[in-house]
Order: structure tokens, then sequence, then C-alpha cells
């Protein structure tokens, strides 16, 4: 079983993963600002949530792996500088609470140190390529949100995801048949959560 076994073998819960009409909004200018701003502030909580989390599978990971999980941390530390710079500049506060939508998906990700590797990082791979699937859909983007999109989909970013897939693909062809089991259920439920976050975003905020 490799990544790409696991999008063919899901490709109704990848599309609920990565297709949204938040994300239409974002491709067509029509996305409700009230929703945006949800968004990009509890957007803003999952990366918080999201790094330690890394930390725990960069822990756990093998020595060919460590520089691209190390990579993904800068990145990350760079992202959440990114989204203040973002939330000053729309005068947005990011002391809100966190949603509980929000906050079960950063609680599954940080249970992932429970797991055996393989689901660490399939999981961890599945959450990044979602989003570069998800962003690529809403390409170019309407000028408003177009740096998202961008941000989203740079070649830099893809490639990240891809050394992510190299890094699970090899997990998965040396995990047992369980770890592959637990690996696959991972990769569904980090599918589950992407949709239920756009939905998240999206709730009460059409026009």
């Amino acid at each position: 079983m490799s990544p790409q076994d696991l999008l063919a073998r899901h490709p109704e819960l990848w599309r609920r993963a990565t297709r949204h009409p938040f994300l239409d909004g974002v491709r067509d200018g029509s996305l409700p600002e009230e929703a945006f701003r949800r968004w990009l502030v509890q957007d803003y909580h999952f990366v918080r949530g999201l790094l330690p989390a890394q930390a725990y599978v960069l822990a756990a990971s093998p020595r060919p792996d460590q520089r691209v999980l190390a990579s993904g941390l800068v990145g990350l530390v760079g992202e959440l500088d990114w989204f203040e710079e973002h939330a000053r500049s729309r005068g947005l506060s990011l002391e809100v609470a966190v949603h509980p939508t929000c906050r079960a998906y950063v609680d599954f990700l940080r249970g992932l140190r429970e797991l055996p590797y393989a689901a660490q990082i399939t999981a961890l791979w599945a959450c990044e390529r979602a989003y570069l699937d998800a962003w690529s859909s809403a390409s170019p983007g309407a000028p408003a949100y177009r740096e998202f999109v961008e941000h989203w989909t740079q070649p830099g970013f893809a490639e990240y995801v891809a050394g992510l897939e190299a890094c699970a693909r090899r997990a998965l062809g040396s995990a047992s048949p369980s770890e592959r089991a637990t690996a696959e259920e991972a990769f569904c439920r980090v599918a589950d959560y992407e949709a239920a976050f756009w939905e998240m975003t999206w709730e009460g905020g059409r026009r």
C-alpha cells in the first residue's frame, strides 16, 4: 500500500476533504468576509496545534525522514508569523476560543504519537496534501484571496508535500499489515477532519 493507493481507494472521502463552497468562493470572489475571517483565526489555532504534533512525528522518525520533517517545523513557525501579520492587517484578534471542530482535529493529531510511525507520517502527509489539493482547486483565486491561494500552491510547498509522500511511502512499504490498517484509518480520519474544518469555517457565512 502506498499513499497514492489511499487516494485511489477513497476518492469520495478525498473529494469532500478538498472541495467545498468555501474554496469555490475563494476562486470566484463570492466568499463571505465572515467565513474568511473565521477560517483565518481558526487555521492559526490549527497551525499552533500542528507544530507540537509534528515535533512528535519528527522524534519518532527514522534518519532519512528527519530533514523533511524538520524543514516542515521551521515552515510552521514562519506560517504562524504570516497568520499573525494578516490578522493584524485586518484588525482581527487571535485571542478567541478554539472552535470544537478545530480542537478535535488538533487533539487527533497530537494523539498520533501513540500510533505506529507509518500512521503518523501518513496522517501528516494527508493533512498537507489535502491543503495542496484544496487550494489548488481554488486557483488562481479572486484578487482578494490570491495571496492565500499562491501560498499553498507554490512550488516549495508542493515539493514539501512530495517529500512527505516519499517518507510515507517508505514507512508503508516496511509496515506490517496491522500497521498499514492503522495508517489507512488515520488517513481517513484526516480527510474527515479536513471536510469538517471547511464546513466549520463556512457555517453561518452565507450571504
